[in-house]
């Protein structure tokens, strides 16, 4: 995870977009078609939380997901098959959201030449520490409407 993703390896596809269509149309879809890139500057988050792996080895990295609390809740309901309005415990909602981005983070590993081990994933309401310009990548998607950022970083 040591430079940028080069687009054309993938046939001008974004891998990245791929992956999370793929991890959300099995998990906590069910079905294709729920989740999108976002059109236009993806607006602010209010009220974020961010669950997050990060990729060992040869070219450290991070694999963090950026999302509003609200829409978190909802990606915990899918998957968990939950009513539209039942009560989200905090330890389900912490699993989740870690859940997510430790599949989506696996699935980026493998995109990494000589990968190490994925940390167990984090969930919280602070964004983990990194720095502009060790963005690699960033894709906002709209989910059922609602934004969800998916940013791969390089770590010291």
């Amino acid at each position: 995870m040591s430079t940028a993703i080069d687009m054309s390896l993938f046939g001008g596809a974004d891998p990245i977009f791929t992956i999370a269509d793929e991890v959300f149309s099995a998990m906590i879809d069910g079905e294709p078609g729920l989740l999108s890139e976002w059109f236009g500057e993806a607006p602010a988050i209010a009220d974020p939380m961010y669950a997050w792996v990060d990729v060992d080895g040869v070219a450290p990295g991070r694999v963090l997901l950026s999302t509003e609390r609200e829409t978190a809740l909802q990606i915990t309901r899918a998957l968990l098959e939950m009513g539209p309005d039942e009560v989200v415990g905090d330890a389900d909602f912490v699993d989740a959201l870690g859940e997510v981005a430790n599949v989506v983070g696996g699935n980026v590993k493998a995109l990494v030449p000589d990968p190490g081990a994925l940390t167990l994933p984090q969930v919280t309401h602070e964004r983990p520490p990194t720095s502009p310009e060790n963005l690699l990548h960033e894709l906002a998607l709209a989910w059922r409407g609602r934004l969800l950022v998916i940013s791969l970083w390089s770590l010291p």
